[in-house]
């Protein structure tokens, strides 16, 4: 199913916020493959890493807002609180935009890129790095 498909049923204010993140996405990981993943409901992206690729972002047109979300948002630097997901969920981490925010590529690319960076670690790797993060939350 074409992302524009899924899009569709969105009111137009959010379709045309969503569109502008895909647009975004496109720009600052420009190998990333975009999926409709239709059980979520969600535009889902994977980062190639090897033989198999990655799960790591995901774009979500709800009726009031659109989520930007960082699969292993947990594990992401967030010195400005940003992200939000705390007490939520474990894992994922997510943006919220509505149509009367603009969408500052500049802001949000170095945290597309680290969702991806992260994506492509071995598991290992991410086990460190989540020693590293609780040891900074405290």
């Amino acid at each position: 199913m074409p992302a524009e498909f899924l899009l569709a049923g969105a009111p137009d204010d959010m379709r045309r916020v969503a569109e502008r993140l895909r647009e975004v996405v496109r720009d600052v990981v420009p190998d990333a493959v975009e999926r409709v993943r239709a059980g979520w409901g969600v535009i889902g992206y994977d980062v190639p890493v090897g033989r198999k690729p990655r799960f790591f972002l995901w774009i979500w047109a709800q009726p009031e807002h659109v989520h930007l979300g960082f699969q292993r948002g947990v594990l992401m630097d967030d010195p400005e609180r940003r992200l939000e997901g705390r007490g939520v969920t474990k894992l994922v981490r997510w943006l919220t935009f509505t149509p009367d925010e603009e969408i500052d590529p500049a802001s949000i690319a170095p945290m597309i890129l680290e969702c991806a960076r992260i994506a492509g670690m071995s598991r290992g790797e991410r086990a460190l790095l989540e020693m590293e993060r609780q040891a900074e939350r405290g």
